[in-house]
């Protein structure tokens, strides 16, 4: 199974520190971000990896080149000055992504959810990991119903965590041009042909300085998540 990281987007949130660097190149304890997912990624066994980029993108593409000294094969999908939003960018990756399910993963999440089990994970169109509402987003996005599958409505909504399995099919007909994945998804989740599962243990948005400080913090303290 291949895996894609989500590496594409601005950072406005965090400038000043992305308005020369990308944002999944900033640092904690002294290591890029996006270095920590690569080696999740790696210790799960994933090998083939495809990463999207746009603001900033050689800067990715230079310093994590074709992969080798993680064990892993890393191809780019070149979205130009202007990132084409998770569907967007996932749509114009699909010919380095192939015709079986794919693994995506945002560049800017710190996760401790355990990624070799999803490599076995049956799916219709899309599985997606949710976690608790986080104080950032207290309003959630699906509701998880006890059948497993996915809702827009609920007693009960989670927080989509950034991590999800897609079938190539849940792109059919989606242009490779600027488009939030949320649409798509909800199509999806309307027909019932998207599946989750809730992971309650570590998860941060490193979308701040603040939370770029506070990750950092956690590798120092010897609790970074690392879980394959």
């Amino acid at each position: 199974m291949k895996a894609m990281i989500l590496a594409a987007g601005r950072g406005e949130r965090m400038r000043p520190l992305t308005d020369h660097t990308p944002k999944p190149l900033l640092r904690a304890a002294g290591k890029p971000l996006i270095e920590y997912t690569l080696e999740n990624l790696a210790a799960a066994g994933f090998t083939d990896i495809v990463i999207n980029i746009a603001h900033l993108g050689a800067l990715i593409k230079n310093h994590c080149g074709n992969g080798a000294r993680w064990g892993l094969s890393i191809a780019y999908s070149d979205e130009g000055e202007t990132a084409l939003e998770t569907a967007g960018g996932i749509a114009k990756a699909l010919p380095l992504l192939g015709d079986t399910p794919f693994l995506a993963i945002n560049a800017d999440i710190v996760c401790d959810c355990s990624l070799r089990p999803l490599r076995d994970v049956k799916l219709d169109l899309a599985h997606l990991v949710m976690i608790d509402n986080p104080p950032h987003h207290p309003e959630g996005d699906f509701a998880l119903t006890d059948s497993g599958l996915l809702a827009e409505q609920g007693e009960t909504k989670l927080t989509f965590s950034g991590i999800g399995l897609y079938h190539p099919e849940l792109f059919k007909g989606v242009p490779a041009a600027p488009l939030k994945l949320r649409p798509v998804l909800n199509r999806a989740i309307q027909q019932q042909r998207i599946s989750g599962q809730k992971h309650s243990g570590i998860w941060l948005d490193i979308g701040t300085p603040d939370r770029l400080e506070h990750f950092s913090n956690m590798v120092g303290s010897e609790r970074a998540p690392i879980k394959t």
